[in-house]
């Protein structure tokens, strides 16, 4: 009866989350779908909760895997189990270090070490200058709506500084391990650690506002620039990046529990982005369905253009997503497949930063993609490098 007791209450606050998590959707749907003439002043501030609420529904999918390991013992046992293997913690830790610097770079991989060292170099240079000439574009653009301005500054200022930081001291990683200087090895990797988490955990940060920055244009309409402003996202961007930096820092105190941060903020991330742009898309086609109904109408020309500017920036932030997804996903799945291996092979260290670089890589093609797809920026960056080959 004791373990029956247990497994009931285990299963009692899985339903209670569910409950928990669903409420404040519920709550909004019913109000719009009673929304009055009492209420129509209120109605765009409902739909924006709408949103969250259902972000904090999705936000259950990521609740329940820790009531699982809070409340039944054999999952969390076979978490922790997990955890070790990835992390390092535990008694493995002294290998997990040896696998960071390990000895066995000096013959076998030699080739290779050079190899990444000379690519994560090349790389640097090419995020630095193309991300510096996208700072000098952004400022020089007055078209754009400041706190979007202001959002993509961020993440050109975040690459701009995988190319400065991050990717030289993968460079140093790489020779440190060729030299054989494990001491350099060990300092360069909890900086690389660090600098990592920041810098990633910023850009996946920003590029989650910018979907919500162009859901919030959608709903808000005329009221966008009097709720969105230059400084409340300016607010935000700063949370950013002390808890990003903040938790680069505690990657050195206890791993474990970073990577575990880091897996709920990546997760939330996602599906507020997903949700995001599948409402804007929606959203999007019902208007869509509307012109053509009353494509008579003179009236509606301007807002035509309107929306057709603004689905040309939801294009755009969309591409920029995609690129981070699409660099991400390879790291992330050997992560996944390294920890279910019992085995830590070297081949595995190989093919794992083989996808570092392809993370770090995103940093150089983002620059490509504003110039591509944002057509003030690409015109701001001619303007610059005329200026500049003027000047030499």
């Amino acid at each position: 009866m004791a373990r029956y007791r247990k497994a009931v209450y285990s299963a009692v606050w899985v339903h209670l989350a569910l409950v928990f998590c669903y409420v404040p959707n519920l709550t909004a749907e019913i109000m719009i779908s009673l929304s009055l003439n009492q209420l129509s002043n209120f109605v765009t501030i409902i739909i924006v909760v709408r949103h969250n609420g259902e972000c904090f529904s999705f936000f259950n999918s990521t609740l329940n895997p820790f009531l699982y390991r809070w409340k039944i013992k054999y999952t969390r046992r076979l978490m922790i189990m997990a955890t070790t293997n990835i992390t390092g913690t535990g008694t493995q830790s002294k290998t997990f270090e040896r696998l960071l610097c390990p000895p066995v770079w000096i013959g076998e991989f030699k080739k290779q070490s050079i190899s990444f060292s000379a690519v994560n170099i090349l790389f640097s240079i090419t995020a630095t200058l193309g991300n510096s000439l996208i700072l000098v574009a952004l400022h020089k653009e007055s078209s754009l709506n400041p706190p979007s301005k202001l959002l993509y500054r961020c993440l050109a200022t975040t690459d701009l500084l995988v190319g400065l930081v991050t990717q030289p001291l993968c460079a140093t990683y790489w020779m440190s391990l060729v030299h054989e200087h494990w001491s350099l090895c060990r300092y360069v990797r909890n900086a690389i650690y660090i600098s990592g988490y920041a810098l990633c955990g910023v850009s996946l940060s920003t590029l989650t506002a910018i979907s919500v920055d162009r859901l919030l244009a959608l709903l808000l309409g005329l009221r966008y620039k009097d709720i969105v402003t230059f400084r409340r996202t300016y607010i935000i961007l700063a949370i950013f990046w002390i808890v990003c930096l903040a938790a680069g820092l505690f990657s050195l105190l206890n791993y474990r529990i970073t990577f575990w941060c880091s897996f709920i903020v990546t997760s939330s991330c996602l599906v507020i982005s997903i949700v995001s742009y599948t409402k804007i898309f929606r959203a999007l086609s019902h208007h869509q369905a509307q012109l053509q109904d009353h494509a008579q109408q003179q009236a509606s020309q301007s807002i035509t253009l309107n929306m057709a500017r603004y689905r040309k920036a939801v294009y755009n932030a969309l591409w920029v997503q995609l690129a981070l997804v699409v660099c991400y996903v390879p790291y992330v799945t050997l992560k996944i497949v390294i920890s279910l291996s019992r085995e830590r092979f070297p081949n595995f260290i190989i093919i794992t930063e083989m996808a570092t670089v392809l993370v770090l890589f995103n940093s150089t093609l983002n620059p490509l993609l504003y110039c591509w797809k944002i057509s003030e920026v690409r015109r701001a960056v001619k303007q610059t490098i005329r200026q500049v080959i003027c000047y030499a």
